[in-house]
């Protein structure tokens, strides 16, 4: 096997996980080495990760002191010293930009609770909306509105609202595209 590039020892220089051995038991020259080693990676697969610089970098600082602290959990029998790390912090990355979605949900959520729900309003608004959609399925033509109605309101497919209407499934695509389009520009949604 050939041994990683990263790790590769230069003449009578510890490798990385000779480092982390010594890092384990408290040496702290030896994780200045560490440190100057895997500092640059680390900050990269974060910032991959994490897209706010600044939080990049403290993300990068956590998993820095992760390893400092968990030295001995590094076996090499089951990979390299660097992939180790890098493992450390992808995960870490990962569980910040977690952490962020979490509070970001849960600020919504409380938002969302806050608000005043106006039932009364919401009905009239809904009737209105469908309404507005009956009169625009008025404006088609009777196989554009039975093809919208089958697909759209009972869940047929193209085939099968094909076969129900006696037609070409190519002829019931271009019906519902037309009426698509007929139906947008008459709710006037913008594209």
């Amino acid at each position: 096997m050939v041994p990683d590039p990263a790790t590769r020892p230069e003449r009578g220089r510890p490798t990385l996980e000779d480092q982390l051995a010594l890092v384990a038991r408290g040496d702290e020259d030896a994780f200045d080495a560490v440190y100057d080693q895997v500092s640059g990676p680390v900050l990269g697969i974060v910032r991959r990760v994490i897209r706010d610089g600044a939080q990049a970098e403290e993300v990068a600082q956590e998993v820095l002191l992760e390893v400092w602290r968990s030295a001995h959990g590094f076996t090499p029998q089951r990979g390299t010293a660097m992939a180790w790390v890098m493992t450390l912090a992808h995960r870490r990355a990962v569980d910040r930009v977690r952490s962020v979605q979490r509070a970001t949900e849960r600020e919504q959520r409380s938002a969302r609770a806050e608000i005043p729900f106006d039932e009364v309003a919401e009905a009239v608004e809904s009737r209105l909306e469908h309404e507005r959609v009956r009169r625009c399925l008025a404006t088609l033509t009777e196989l554009q509105r039975e093809s919208v109605t089958l697909a759209y309101y009972h869940g047929y497919t193209y085939n099968e609202v094909a076969a129900l209407l006696g037609v070409a499934a190519g002829t019931v695509k271009t019906r519902m595209r037309d009426a698509l389009i007929r139906m947008r520009d008459c709710l006037g949604v913008a594209t």
